[in-house]
C-alpha cells in the first residue's frame, strides 16, 4: 500500500465518525500523491503525512451563558490549531448549529493549505460553536460571546492564534469576543481580525473573500481568453460572501441573477439588487423571502435551486457540499464555462470530478476564497504598525495577491503534468511552502 492510501485509511481509523474532516484530508493527500510518491522514503521515515494530518493542539470547552428571560444554556466551543509551520494559526470562528469537532478540523485542514497559498506568514486553524446567533437579541449574544472568550482567551495571541470571523460571526460579535479578551487579558493587541474600524480593523475586509473570488475568477478568465464582461453568474448565499461576489461581479459588467439563504432562493433575471440584498440580509437580518418586495419581477422560491439556471459561472458562496453531481450535471448540461469556489469546500467530490471531466475551469475554495485571510493578514500587519491603511492600498495589495495565487497554482499544475487542474495545483503549491517549513523546523 503506497504512503498517501495508508494514512488516509489511518485518519479514517483514528478519526471515526468524522466525514468532513476525512473528505478534506483524502482531497488533499490524493493531489499530492505525485509529490509524495516521488520522496516516499523520506517522507515516510520523517512521518511527514501523519504530522500534517494530526492538528497541533485541538481544544473543547462548554460555554455557559444566560438568555433574556433567565435561563442559562450550555454550547460546545472548539479551537483547532492545526499548523504553526509557516505563522501563528489563522483562521475563523463559526457559530451555527451544525458545527462539530468534524466540521472544525476539516476547516482547519483546508486552511493550512489556503494561508500559504497567500504568501503570507500564517499558519492554519479554526474554531466556533453550535452556538445559533439567529433570533437571538444583541445581549443575549454578547453573552454568548464573553462566555466564549472566556476560556479561549487562554490559547490565542497576536503572536500564536489570531481567530477571525466566519459563518454566524460578524462585527458584532467579533467586538463583544475582543472587548472580553481585552479585558481579561490587558491587552490592546491584534488578536482578532475582522474587527470594527475604530479599534484596529481594516478597511477592505468586509468585501474581501468576496473581491477576491472575483480578482482570481477574472485572471483565470483572461488567462483563457476571455473576461467577466458580459457573462451571466450564479452566486449561492446571502451573506458576507456572496453579497461582495455578487456586487464585484456586477462592477466587472457581469449580471448576477442568483442569490439563496437556508431557506430559499431567489432567480431576477434583470440582475441581483445588490443594495436591496444588503438592506435585506446586513440591516434589516431578514430571509430573501423580502426580497419581491424591492424586485416585483424577481421570482423567490422554497429549497435549493440555484444551479438549475442557464449561467456562464457558477460560484458557490454558501456552505460545504451544497453543491452535489446532480447539481453539476445540470450546470454542465447548460454550459458553464467555470466554477469558482467561494465558500470551503462547497463542492462534493463527485461534482468537482464531473466538472473537471467534462473541461469546466474548476476552482476549489482554499485559492479562490483565500482572499478573505489574505486580508485578515494585512490587517495583521497594520495593527503590528499601529497604521490605518486606505482602502485603495487594502484593495490593490488583495487584488495582486489573488492574481499571484492563480499564477502559483497554474504553475504547480503545468510543473507535475495536471495542466489545468486547479485542485492539484492549489493543494501542491500549498503543500510545498508547509513542507519545506517543517522540513526546516525538525520533528515537532
Amino acid at each position: 500500500m503506497s504512503y498517501v492510501d495508508e494514512v488516509i485509511e489511518q485518519v479514517e481509523k483514528q478519526n471515526p465518525n468524522e466525514p468532513e474532516f476525512h473528505q478534506a484530508v483524502r482531497e488533499v493527500l490524493e493531489s499530492i500523491r505525485v509529490v509524495v510518491d516521488q520522496n516516499e522514503e523520506k517522507f515516510r521515515r520523517d512521518a511527514l503525512l501523519e504530522r500534517l494530518v494530526n492538528p497541533e493542539r485541538q481544544i473543547k470547552f462548554r460555554v455557559p451563558w444566560i438568555d433574556d428571560h433567565g435561563q442559562v444554556h450550555v454550547n460546545t466551543g472548539y479551537r483547532v490549531q492545526f499548523n504553526s509551520a509557516i505563522g501563528p494559526y489563522k483562521g475563523g470562528l463559526r457559530l451555527h448549529p451544525s458545527v462539530n469537532l468534524s466540521i472544525i478540523k476539516f476547516l482547519g485542514f483546508e486552511q493550512i493549505f489556503k494561508n500559504s497559498l497567500t504568501g503570507l506568514p500564517i499558519g492554519g486553524g479554526k474554531g466556533g460553536s453550535d452556538f445559533d446567533p439567529k433570533g437571538k437579541s444583541d445581549r443575549e449574544v454578547m453573552a454568548f460571546c464573553q462566555a466564549f472568550m472566556s476560556e479561549l482567551c487562554k490559547y490565542i495571541g497576536a503572536n500564536t492564534d489570531v481567530p477571525a470571523g466566519d459563518i454566524g460571526t460578524g462585527a458584532r460579535e467579533i467586538g463583544y469576543m475582543y472587548g472580553q479578551y481585552k479585558k481579561l487579558r490587558g491587552l490592546f493587541e491584534g488578536v482578532l481580525t475582522g474587527k470594527g474600524i475604530s479599534y484596529g480593523g481594516s478597511l477592505a475586509r468586509t468585501e474581501a473573500t468576496g473581491y477576491g473570488l472575483l480578482y482570481l475568477t477574472e485572471e483565470m478568465l483572461r488567462c483563457h481568453g476571455q473576461d467577466m464582461e458580459g457573462k451571466t453568474v450564479s452566486v449561492s448565499g446571502a451573506g458576507n460572501v456572496a453579497i461582495y461576489a455578487i456586487e464585484k461581479a456586477e462592477q466587472m459588467g457581469a449580471k448576477v441573477v442568483t442569490c439563496s439563504d437556508s431557506t430559499g432562493w431567489v432567480y431576477d433575471p434583470d440582475g441581483i439588487d445588490v443594495a436591496a440584498l444588503k438592506e435585506i440580509k446586513e440591516v434589516k437580518r431578514q430571509r430573501l423571502t423580502e426580497y419581491k418586495k424591492y424586485r416585483p419581477k424577481a421570482e423567490y422560491r422554497v429549497g435549493k435551486g440555484v444551479w438549475s439556471v442557464k449561467t456562464d459561472i457558477a460560484l458557490p458562496c454558501a456552505t460545504q457540499n451544497e453543491l452535489n453531481l446532480e447539481d453539476a450535471k445540470k450546470l454542465v448540461a447548460n454550459g458553464v464555462l467555470a466554477v469558482c469556489e467561494g465558500a470551503n469546500m462547497p463542492t462534493t467530490e463527485e461534482a468537482t470530478k464531473y466538472f473537471q471531466d467534462h473541461g469546466v475551469y474548476f476552482v476549489p475554495g482554499k485559492a479562490a476564497n483565500a482572499g478573505g485571510v489574505a486580508t485578515s493578514a494585512l490587517e495583521m500587519s497594520q495593527d503590528s504598525e499601529r497604521l490605518a491603511w486606505t482602502f485603495e492600498r487594502v484593495n490593490s495589495e488583495l487584488n495582486a495577491i489573488m492574481v499571484r495565487l492563480y499564477h502559483n497554482i497554474d504553475d504547480a499544475a503545468k510543473k507535475y503534468g495536471f495542466e489545468g487542474n486547479y485542485v492539484v495545483g492549489a493543494n501542491i503549491a500549498g503543500f510545498e511552502k508547509v513542507v519545506d517549513a517543517m522540513n526546516a523546523q525538525g520533528i515537532v
